[in-house]
């Protein structure tokens, strides 16, 4: 069973950066899309950004600092994230969507505070 490895995640002042990491453990064939989702305490599991082949999407909330790149050799898909606030704080997942599967990060954590 392929497994999503994220890393990258932790403490961080607001204004500063993080680049979170999520690696396949083995092979993945026929992939669509690639993103990462993040959940904040007592709120909803949102979308933050995806990458569709060539093409992103991101939430407005994180337009304009974070840039989601995938490495289709290693099948990695990285978010960078830069302008940090308060409110980015959530645990973030990794979700890679092929056909016939959906697979999901375990999570990690960023929190930006002062």
């Amino acid at each position: 069973q392929v497994q999503l490895v994220e890393s990258g995640g932790g403490l961080v002042q607001p204004g500063g950066s993080l680049r979170l990491s999520c690696a396949a453990s083995g092979s993945i064939f026929n992939i669509y899309a690639m993103g990462w989702y993040r959940q904040a305490p007592g709120k909803q599991r949102e979308l933050v950004a995806a990458i569709t082949g060539s093409k992103t999407n991101y939430a407005d909330s994180v337009k304009d600092r974070f840039t989601i790149s995938r490495d289709n050799v290693k099948i990695t898909v990285y978010l960078q994230m830069n302008s940090l606030k308060p409110e980015d704080t959530a645990v973030y997942c990794c979700n890679i969507k092929a056909v016939g599967y959906d697979y999901w990060g375990q999570g990690t954590q960023v929190t930006v505070s002062s």
